[in-house]
């Protein structure tokens, strides 16, 4: 029996060493086209005898080689799945990630499982041998995934696991993502190909701290969370998916704080789109195109941002007159810079928010703030465009509670029915009442931090008062002025028709004069 084996083992290595002699024969002295024949014959029979099927996933495509997004989407869902269990790990620094990302290292092959489907995944690297010369330089190195699965569950791996791997994987880069808060660049900032430049978003606000009624604050995060979850909803009744939110209150009332909490709510990077930065219409909808889904679009002091009215427009005046003046002026030079630098128009606008351009993307949210909603053009803010009107009012009593939580740890106090009394009375923004209860030295206490903030509420209540006062005897004044006006025109007026009374009277007295005279 072992010299059977040995035999039969001789006799496959004559065979393979046969068949490598043949194949190198063929592909010295051969041409390619009885090549191609012979290589496609090969595979066939190679495919009769190995029912298995391999898909490769290369880390950069394309002529510039850009990286994959399935290859980045594949190493994400790896590295998320805790049933796979790699022996060699390969730990790296992704761009823009908050976290390191581990992946199967060189030459490591796991299994995974999908729907009863057993599945091998194999990370392999190639070196190239021949340097080729481009214009864009890269590393010789190519790494890529394979995926081998059984060929009769070919339809279950292309028809749904594809498509599953790709999901999970974005969803396990998007929750891993460093978030980013965006502004638009100067039309002169020559440094940068993108409209936007970005810095890390890392605001703490959230809606657990935010100083606010708390039946309003639960009502933002349900629209909140259906609008994130309405994507097939907008499709069916034919909208593009986003939603605009217009915020109006006093100075200090928490606007900005807001916008910050929805931001980390949703998991969104922040564009701040500062409009007297953007040249014209068309730079408005270039800078749209570059926003990324899931995304905030946020214009804050909309109504002192730019004169959205139309009523800019001046008389224009020759090429040399404009030259001759600029130079003999810098500063109006730099006027009229500034002036080109502030064509938006209210169209625009409006097309920006909810004009065609609008759909081409998904899942954001456009947010408008201001001091003076009155100001703002009806058109500006009507629903459709901003879907959804939230007052940020004065300080209540339940948002005092929250400052206090937040700043001194504090359920109750014995002053609060004082407080709550007096915020009623006066108008204090949550910034003011804030920074009353903030401790400003090391070892304040909480008493100290209430009686500061009780004397300062007692101050605003009188000042109040008193402007109420000054307000009440200002139109006491001018009640008064209108009615010494009225008084003063019905004596004129009493006057002109006693006069004319005279003045008629006379002129008869006058007539029968003459008449007796003639007779």
């Amino acid at each position: 029996m072992a010299m059977t084996m040995g035999e039969l083992w001789t006799q496959v290595g004559s065979l393979m060493a046969t068949l490598m002699f043949v194949w190198a024969i063929i592909q010295q002295y051969f041409p390619y086209q009885f090549r191609g024949h012979v290589q496609r014959y090969a595979h066939k029979l190679t495919g009769f005898l190995y029912p298995y099927i391999t898909i490769t996933f290369p880390e950069y495509t394309g002529e510039r080689l850009r990286r994959s997004e399935a290859f980045s989407a594949i190493q994400n869902y790896l590295a998320s799945r805790s049933s796979i269990r790699a022996n060699r790990m390969r730990a790296e620094a992704v761009k823009d990630s908050k976290s390191l990302i581990l992946s199967m290292d060189d030459n490591e092959e796991v299994i995974d499982e999908f729907e009863g489907v057993q599945i091998w995944w194999t990370s392999s690297k190639t070196t190239s041998k021949n340097p080729s010369v481009s214009y864009y330089p890269s590393n010789d190195e190519r790494r890529f995934y394979k995926l081998t699965f059984h060929r009769r569950h070919r339809d279950t791996i292309l028809g749904s696991f594809i498509n599953h791997i790709m999901e999970q994987g974005k969803a396990v880069e998007q929750m891993n993502r460093q978030r980013k808060l965006y502004m638009n660049n100067a039309k002169n900032d020559w440094g940068h190909k993108s409209n936007w430049r970005h810095v890390p978003f890392e605001h703490p606000a959230n809606f657990k701290t935010l100083a606010m009624d708390p039946k309003k604050k639960q009502e933002i995060i349900n629209d909140l969370i259906k609008f994130k979850n309405g994507k097939e909803y907008y499709e069916k009744v034919g909208k593009a998916w986003k939603r605009g939110y217009l915020l109006y209150g006093p100075p200090g009332t928490g606007k900005s704080t807001m916008i910050a909490a929805m931001a980390n709510f949703m998991e969104y990077d922040v564009y701040d789109l500062e409009l007297t930065s953007v040249k014209d219409n068309s730079e408005l909808k270039k800078l749209l195109i570059e926003v990324s889904n899931k995304a905030m679009i946020v214009i804050e002091d909309i109504d002192c941002s730019l004169d959205l009215t139309g009523q800019r427009k001046k008389k224009k005046k020759t090429e040399d007159e404009e030259e001759t003046e600029e130079k003999k002026d810098p500063v109006k030079k730099a006027e009229k810079e500034e002036e080109k630098q502030s064509k938006v128009t209210l169209s625009g606008l409006l097309n920006f928010i909810d004009g065609i351009w609008s759909a081409c993307g998904g899942e954001r949210l456009i947010i408008f703030t201001t001091n003076h909603k009155e100001k703002l053009d009806e058109a500006l803010i009507r629903r459709g465009r901003m879907d959804k009107h939230i007052e940020m009012p004065f300080c209540g009593f339940e948002a005092f509670k929250a400052l206090s939580r937040n700043y001194l740890d504090v359920e109750w106090h014995d002053s609060y029915h004082k407080i709550g009394q007096l915020l009623e009375e006066a108008e204090m923004s949550p910034a003011d009442v804030a920074e009353n209860l903030m401790p400003k030295y090391e070892g304040e206490t909480m008493d100290d931090c209430f009686k500061r903030l009780v004397e300062a509420l007692e101050d605003a209540k009188e000042e109040a008062e008193k402007k109420k006062k000054a307000e009440e005897e200002a139109e006491a004044a001018k009640m008064a002025e209108k009615e010494k006006e009225k008084e003063k025109e019905k004596k004129s007026k009493d006057i002109e028709m006693k006069s004319n009374g005279i003045g008629g009277k006379e002129a008869k007295e006058n007539g029968e004069t003459e008449k007796d005279e003639k007779n």
